[in-house]
Parts: C-alpha cells; sequence; structure tokens
C-alpha cells in the first residue's frame, strides 16, 4: 500500500508492529532518515538497541550475505516487544533479498524497514511494498514542514506556551529551512526557555533563528529599497568576499521588488499584499516589506524591475565590465529612486 503524507503521520503516531513492512524513499536522505528515526522509535521505543530488538544492516551486509535479512526477520530476542530490521540506503542491484524476505515475512517475525533514495514507478522495490498486503510504501517528498509536523515537533520539544506572532514566524521560518534544520531551530529555541513560563515572544525567535549569508544578501537588499546608499558599497564589499555572485544580488533583488509590485497590486493595499505571499515573509521583514512598498508604488517598482532586467541581460552577456560594478551600479541607481518623490 502506498501512503500519502496524512496517512504517514498517523502510521508514525501510531505504528502496527503487527505489519510485514515500510519502504521509505525520495531523494533527500535527511528528510528520509527524520521520518524513519521517528517511526523506529514509535514502533520499537527508546531501548530497542539496548534490547537488542533492532537490527541494523547496510548494503554490503546484505550483498555479502543474501539470506542474512530474511535470518534476521525470523529470529527471536531475549526481550520482550517488536523487533524490527533495518536496512539502510537500498538499491536496485540488492533488491532480491530484501524481496525475498518480504515475501516469506509471517505475523511474528520482525517488521522490516526499508530507506532508499529517488525511486522509479517501475522499481522492483516500490512495486513490492505497494501490493503486499501487509506491507507499506511511503515516499518522502522534499516539502517543508507541514502545520501538523511543526505543532508535533513543538510539542516533543516542550514549547507549549507560543505567542501567536512567534508561531505565526516559526510556520514563516518553516517554510525556508530543511526539516532536520528547522527541528535543531526548535530544540534550540526549547533550550533558551527551558524553566521560562513565559510565551515564546517573536522577539525572542528572532534572536535565536539561523544566521546565514542569505542574511546578509537580505540586508543589503532592503538597504537599496529604502534609499540607504551610503551602505550599499561596504555590504557589496562584504558579501563580494564571502564569494557571492553579481547574477545572485541580481536574481534576489529582482525577486524582492518582485513581491514589492505584486503587494502593490493587490486591491486590498501593500499591508494584505504582503501577508498572502508564498512563501510567507518572515515577520522581521513584514513591516519592513510594507513600507517599501508604499514608499516605492506600483510606477517606480515597475521602472526598478526593468533596470534589474536589463542588468541581468547585461551580466548574463559577454561584456567587458567588472560584474560587482555594474551590479552596485544599478543598485545605487534603483536607491536614488526610491528618494524621488
Amino acid at each position: 500500500m502506498k501512503l500519502g503524507g496524512r496517512e504517514l503521520a498517523r502510521l508514525i503516531a501510531r505504528p502496527e508492529p503487527d505489519r510485514a513492512g515500510i519502504l521509505f524513499y525520495g531523494t533527500d536522505p535527511m528528510r528520509i532518515a527524520l521520518k524513519r528515526q521517528d517511526f523506529l522509535k514509535a514502533l520499537l521505543g527508546p531501548q530497542a538497541e539496548a534490547e537488542m530488538r533492532l537490527t541494523r544492516l547496510s548494503v554490503s551486509d546484505i550483498r555479502s550475505d543474501s539470506a542474512r535479512v530474511l535470518d534476521e526477520m525470523k529470529a527471536r530476542g531475549f526481550f520482550p516487544g517488536a523487533r524490527a530490521v533495518f536496512a539502510d540506503d537500498v538499491t536496485e542491484a540488492v533488491a532480491a533479498p530484501i524481496l525475498s524476505a518480504l515475501a516469506d515475512w509471517q505475523p511474528g517475525d520482525a517488521v522490516l524497514v526499508v530507506t532508499a533514495g529517488g525511486l522509479r514507478p517501475t522499481s522492483k522495490l516500490r512495486k513490492a511494498f505497494e501490493t503486499h498486503r501487509s506491507a507499506y510504501a511511503a515516499p518522502v517528498y522534499d516539502d517543508p514542514m507541514d502545520r501538523a509536523e511543526m505543532e508535533d515537533a513543538l510539542r516533543k520539544a516542550g514549547l507549549n506556551q507560543i505567542s501567536r506572532e512567534a508561531m505565526s514566524d516559526l510556520q514563516a521560518l518553516g517554510q525556508v529551512l530543511d526539516p532536520g534544520d528547522m527541528r535543531q531551530t526548535i530544540e534550540k529555541v526549547a533550550l533558551y526557555k527551558h524553566g521560562d513560563p513565559t510565551p515564546l515572544s517573536a522577539e525572542e525567535l528572532a534572536l535565536l533563528v539561523p544566521m546565514t549569508i542569505e542574511a546578509a544578501q537580505d540586508d543589503l537588499i532592503h538597504t537599496v529599497a529604502e534609499g540607504q546608499v551610503a551602505r550599499i558599497g561596504p555590504l557589496m564589499t562584504r558579501l563580494s568576499g564571502q564569494g557571492v555572485a553579481p547574477v545572485t544580488l541580481c536574481i534576489a533583488a529582482t525577486r524582492h521588488f518582485r513581491q514589492l509590485y505584486a503587494a502593490c497590486a493587490d486591491p486590498k493595499g501593500p499591508a494584505a499584499g504582503i501577508g498572502g505571499l508564498r512563501p510567507p515573509v518572515f515577520w522581521k521583514n513584514r513591516d519592513r516589506m510594507i513600507r517599501q512598498a508604499q514608499n516605492w508604488g506600483g510606477d517606480k517598482l515597475a521602472q526598478a524591475l526593468r533596470i534589474l532586467t536589463e542588468t541581468d541581460l547585461i551580466l548574463r552577456s559577454s561584456q567587458m565590465a567588472p560584474d560587482h560594478a555594474l551590479i552596485e551600479r544599478a543598485f545605487i541607481r534603483l536607491s536614488r529612486l526610491s528618494q524621488r518623490r
């Protein structure tokens, strides 16, 4: 049986130890590892390895002894409780022993848990788990955390007191961070709030979110949009030293000004337009972008987009001028344009 996202979430919340097995597959190893860890922990409990109720097999283990998967599934342990055999990063080249063990599974045998990369619909592994009467195939997509996953992660971390603004910002942050990074951020926030009974505020969250090169890049784009000409040079020098390409900056600026233009075009006004952007705008930028959209207006934003489009075409051509000088000149033009009335 093939599981959808909600069905997989329900299965992880309430595993079924009487099932033959489950196949997790997808293109992102981190997302797959997180789903697999959650499933095994819920199925076996925290002491599974200490009680020898979890057997781990690598591809090399399976290749050197093709009967080992079935032997481990049929083996009986010393401790009571559910058992599992976990085969990691399986490929089609070693599918035969997995399929043989799955076909020979009987009630009372260990649950077979398999992870794999991206599998085509014609994959033997996929077909076997999808068509087996007592097994599941669970595709893991490259999607950000949904609300249910976010709430589950917060509950497990012990973060129960969260202001409405902070929750909104956490959801926005979840749209731009990988699930693994998001969980680490939540754990960091939970550690910060340990012993503090007051609700988590948006201001506290802003102090704890990951700082990256993108943060400096965003700072430059906001500087341009707000007409702070004097700051453009130093920020450009900093990003250039970090290896950020001029084309990357041009693309980021174009995306930002398109968001402002879309906000201005919203019939309910820039505030509603910024609020409706997807992915959502993180809280610390929301009010800032509303002010920018109100200051620029639709006509000047259209001019800004034309300047950025022209600059992008020049950067991608075989021109002789230095790329950093070209993008810096364009940013100065935009910054001065924002100051016109």
